[in-house]
């Protein structure tokens, strides 16, 4: 098993997300404090108990995750675009996450409630380049919860454009 093809799929995943939380375990506390200011909130069942319930993450810390793009049609723009940043489920395991639903809070105090197997399922990304270019807030940033629409045609439905979260500022772990 020398080429990562080789490796069933969950196990990719498992071992990404583990290898995305190892620059936090590093840290006694968990996720270590922003020196930033703080762009997103986990909170909730998280893993870290010496941080207490709350994993803050500044963009700097975001961009030490793993990447990754994906062009897609989204029901807010008239045409597809490319968006970049971490996937979710790299998002929650550096936090530690333990829960079994996500509840997504937007800045202008929007909520939506996300199973936490869709991280898992597939490629959600915590969007924070849209077309190489950081959003600006009122252009739906700093973070954009988005799903790759275009790669399955399942996810081409309200229930998952519901579940996307433009200027994300916290996720609960439920």
């Amino acid at each position: 098993m020398n080429d990562a093809k080789d490796m069933p799929l969950r196990r990719r995943r498992i071992l990404a997300a583990a290898l995305a939380a190892l620059p936090f375990a590093a840290c006694a506390q968990g996720v270590p404090k922003p020196t930033g200011r703080v762009v997103l909130s986990v909170v909730g069942k998280i893993g870290h108990p010496n941080a207490g319930e709350r994993a803050d993450f500044d963009m700097a810390m975001l961009e030490r995750l793993p990447q990754a793009s994906f062009t897609t049609r989204t029901p807010w723009y008239p045409e597809a675009h490319r968006f970049t940043g971490p996937r979710l489920r790299d998002v929650l395991a550096a936090a530690g996450a333990q829960g079994t639903t996500l509840r997504a809070i937007a800045l202008n105090d929007y909520k939506i409630e996300i199973p936490a197997e869709d991280p898992q399922r597939f490629e959600v990304i915590a969007a924070r380049l849209l077309d190489g270019k950081p959003m600006p807030v009122r252009e739906k940033g700093p973070l954009f919860i988005v799903y790759p629409f275009d790669s399955r045609p399942e996810l081409q439905s309200e229930k998952y454009y519901a579940r996307c979260a433009w200027q994300l500022r916290t996720l609960e772990v439920r």
